[in-house]
Formats: C-alpha cells, structure tokens, sequence
C-alpha cells in the first residue's frame, strides 16, 4: 500500500472546500448582476418619488397620465386626470415623471 490512510482523509478535507468554491462563484456572480443593480434602481425610483412636487405630469403604473394637483403627507397624491377629475394615488404607483416643473424661487 502506497497510501496511507491519514493521508487520504487529509485529501478528502480539502475536496469539500473546493467543492464549496463553484458555490461561492455563482453567488458573487448573481448578486453583482441582479440583486446590486435591482438595489439601485429601487433607491432611484424612491428618490424619484419623494421629490414630486404640485404640477408635475406623472404616469402611474396602471398607465393613467395626469398632473399632480396635491401632494399628501400620508404617501399619497391628488392627480387631476382630466378637467375637474382628480383621484387619489399611493406615491410608489408612480411610474414615471414626465415634466418636473420648477421650484419657485423665493
């Protein structure tokens, strides 16, 4: 016998570990290439919402365009769809700013 028995559970020990290492990889791999970017999209969308302002043109998610008439403290907004039309609207609803208007100068 060549080998001897100390030796080949020496060898096995380290197997285990390499065999951890494809593992590892992969998780590197998906959270730099999902997770990270799904992170920073999130954190512009709440910096997109939380900087809405009166007058602004929106887009919700359910693709209704309005203009917003009133902001609320409650995370909620007053969008006017139409003339005289307002509804109602949770602030993370909103998709898109299509016009910012600008802040008024004091």
């Amino acid at each position: 016998m060549l080998i001897t028995p100390a030796y080949a559970q020496a060898a096995g020990a380290g197997s285990a570990v390499t065999s951890f290492i494809p593992l590892i990889l992969i998780f590197g791999i998906m959270y730099f290439l999902l997770i990270r970017p799904q992170q920073k999209k999130l954190k512009e969308h709440q910096a997109m919402v939380e900087a809405v302002r009166r007058g602004d043109q929106i887009v919700t998610q359910g693709g209704i365009i309005g203009k917003i008439a009133k902001v609320k403290d409650d995370g909620q907004v007053e969008v006017e769809i139409a003339e005289g039309v307002k509804v109602q609207v949770v602030k993370s609803t909103i998709a898109n700013v299509l016009n910012k208007t600008e802040p008024a100068s004091k």
